[in-house]
This record gives C-alpha cells, structure tokens and sequence, in this order.
C-alpha cells in the first residue's frame, strides 16, 4: 500500500516559525513532524510515501530525499507557492499513488497512531479515522454509527487528519485548487464513508502554543 503525507499547506498560523521553515520540520520531540510521521508508515509496512510540497518545499526534499534513510521510498508532487488544498493536491498526485487504496495522513500532527489499525480492504469511498474534539474543534466533524460517517449525530468526533481512500473519491475532480471536506460531506451523505474511532495520543500542531504545549508533554 501507499501512503501520501500532505505537506504542502503554508502553515500562516504557526508565523513567525514558518516564516524561514515549512512546518512539517518544526520539531517534536526532537524530531520533525513529518518524520515522526515517515517512521510509523514504516513501522506499517509502508514502503511508497508521495509528499506534496508547496513553499519552502526545497527544504523538505533536502531534508528527507528519497527516503532511503528511513526505510522507504519518497517521491515528490510540487505544487510551487499556491497550494492546491486538501482534496487538490491529492488529485494532482493520483498518477504517482495507483490504482489501489491508499493512505493520506497530514504532516502536521503528532499522534502514536498505529497504522496498522486501518482496514486491508476498503468497502466504501473512503475510510477515516476520528478522535476526540480539541478545544479548537469542540463541536467535531462527523457522528459515527455503526462504523459508517453520518454528517450529523449526537456525538460528533473530530476529523484526525488519516485517512484510506480510494482513487474513485477523486475519479470526477478536475485538477485544481479543491478542499476535501465537502467531498468528504457528500459522500458520507451518500453512506459512501466508513470510520473508526482513535482514543491514543493525537494533536494537531496548528499554532505555536500547541507545538509548545506538545514539546512539554512529550520531552
């Protein structure tokens, strides 16, 4: 299986850190976030990994080449300074990920996420696994009954950021700048999204006070 690790976002929240630095190599635990991410594919099996870049994205290359020193093989979609969202940039990397399932993760969370949990076969169009809401998201994303996303539900759960996805999510986008999550809102609409739910570690680094706060908690 593949795996794609997104990491073409322009991380303005975390300014002044991004100014000079993509945020995928903002540290952790005295590691970059996008390695931490790089070892648990690994650790999965995961052998393919394609990163979509976008402004200071040279840095990330140099940093992690072709992956050999981590076990793996990285390839490479540019998307230059405009990133093209979510659900874009995917598209735009479809030629590189196949024509089987494949794994999507953002670079900007850390998380002890096992990726082994996910599914070996995906029955709908897409797979996601949920958390529970962070302050910065108290009233969640999807409900969750029966393993199947619903848009609505007395218990909305948060969006984590992973996710399985078939290439046919994507088979009527056109390339372009397009955001996942009305995609996403359609086809659980459609009962088309399966889901699990995730009570390990996960944060979402989108402000220099989480990735503070991240750093305290796991020194």
């Amino acid at each position: 299986m593949i795996a794609m690790i997104l990491a073409a976002g322009r991380g303005e929240r975390m300014r002044p850190l991004t100014d000079a630095v993509p945020k995928p190599l903002l540290e952790v635990a005295g590691k970059p976030l996008i390695v931490h991410q790089i070892e648990a594919l690994g650790l999965a099996g995961i052998e393919a990994i394609v990163i979509n870049t976008g402004r200071l994205g040279d840095q990330i290359q140099y940093h992690l080449g072709t992956g050999e020193s981590f076990g793996v093989s990285i390839l490479y979609s540019e998307e230059g300074d405009e990133p093209l969202e979510t659900a874009g940039g995917i598209v735009k990397a479809l030629p590189l990920l196949g024509t089987e399932p494949f794994i999507v993760t953002n670079a900007d969370i850390y998380t002890d996420f096992d990726y082994l949990t996910l599914p070996e076969q995906l029955d709908s169009n897409a797979h996601l696994v949920l958390v529970d809401n962070p302050p910065h998201n108290p009233d969640g994303d999807f409900a969750l009954e029966n393993g199947q996303l619903q848009n609505e539900g007395p218990q909305k759960l948060t969006y984590s950021g992973i996710g399985l996805y078939s290439p046919q999510f994507f088979k009527d986008c056109a390339l372009g700048k397009l955001p996942l999550a009305p995609l996403l809102r359609q086809s659980a609409q459609e009962n088309r999204v399966s889901g699990q739910y995730f009570t390990g570690f996960w944060s979402d680094i989108g402000t220099p006070e989480r990735l503070n706060e991240v750093n305290k908690n796991r020194a």
